[in-house]
């Protein structure tokens, strides 16, 4: 999966995904990349203050995505007048390295919902820059990726994998590959009605009992991202040599151990919602060696 440089809309280069060029590409994909968003009502944040909210969020484990939209007010996207991007698979390199990704998630969770006896249902990518509007509020590009369970749709500013690169230390498309896969983990969550039962737990569970609620629901997205890598390897043979260790690497890189310990110098465990370096990396390894949901459980016992 390994490759030469190539060079994305914004002027950055990013690892070329060589490995994936000649597979099928999603149709699955609405691109809002260089559209204007309108936000209606609340407070326009500039960089000092998306960063300050983003530190805020850290200090006291709320989501940033909820922090921000109570400050913006309710999204009015401007996007030709149907809130809505060009659909279909991009043109550019970058754009339809992840239109690969994405389609490799439905060919494997085709399968696995299969073997349920269900019927998968495909989300859509949205890809972004800096800003979007979403059925889960005005989110910009600062929160990073997320996936938006009402109207199940994955929303990536394409930017964020140079981001992951320089700032967090864990190039490759592999790594790329594993940010895509863990948002689609979380709209499997959300048809096996995992995620309603999660944010129905959380109504009733102090702040603490709900960080470490969340922290079971984004390990498991991670262990599911595994089990994509595992059965796509499997069929495709995309992995080479230390593919997996970039993917390992990603995952431990944005662990709330370390991004707490870079915005203030200590950790908080009871404010974590995503998990610590360790327990990523570890349940994205269970995914990947087991190839199998149900290994998946983050909800039976312990997460480290």
């Amino acid at each position: 999966m390994r490759g030469a440089g190539i060079a994305a809309p914004d002027g950055r280069c990013y690892r070329s995904p060589v490995r994936w060029r000649g597979q099928r590409e999603s149709d699955q994909v609405e691109d809002r990349r260089g559209l204007s968003v309108g936000r209606g009502g609340g407070i326009a944040l500039g960089g000092g203050g998306l960063l300050l909210l983003f530190a805020v969020a850290v200090l006291t484990g709320q989501d940033p995505l909820q922090l921000l939209q109570i400050v913006t007010g309710p999204p009015q996207v401007s996007v030709d007048g149907d809130g809505e991007g060009r659909r279909g698979t991009p043109e550019d390199e970058l754009g339809r390295f992840a239109a690969t990704v994405l389609a490799s998630t439905e060919d494997v969770w085709r399968q696995q919902f299969s073997r349920m006896g269900r019927t998968y249902q495909l989300p859509t990518l949205v890809l972004f820059s800096d800003e979007v509007g979403s059925a889960c509020g005005f989110s910009s590009a600062a929160v990073g990726p997320f996936y938006c369970p009402p109207d199940r749709k994955v929303y990536i500013d394409l930017s964020f994998f140079g981001d992951l690169e320089r700032r967090f230390g864990a190039p490759g498309d592999f790594a790329q590959a594993y940010v895509i896969a863990h948002e689609v983990g979380h709209h499997v969550q959300n048809l096996l009605g995992i995620s309603d039962k999660v944010q129905a737990a959380r109504g009733r569970q102090s702040e603490d009992e709900a960080n470490a609620t969340s922290v079971r629901l984004e390990l498991q997205a991670d262990c599911l991202a595994g089990v994509w890598a595992h059965d796509a390897n499997r069929d495709a043979h995309l992995l080479e040599a230390g593919d997996v260790e970039e993917g390992l690497a990603a995952a431990a890189a944005i662990g709330d151990d370390r991004l707490q310990r870079e915005a203030q110098g200590y950790t908080v465990p009871e404010s974590w919602t995503h998990g610590s370096s360790a327990m990523r990396a570890r349940w994205l390894k269970r995914g990947l060696e087991s190839g199998n949901p149900e290994a998946c459980d983050t909800f039976a016992g312990g997460t480290s």
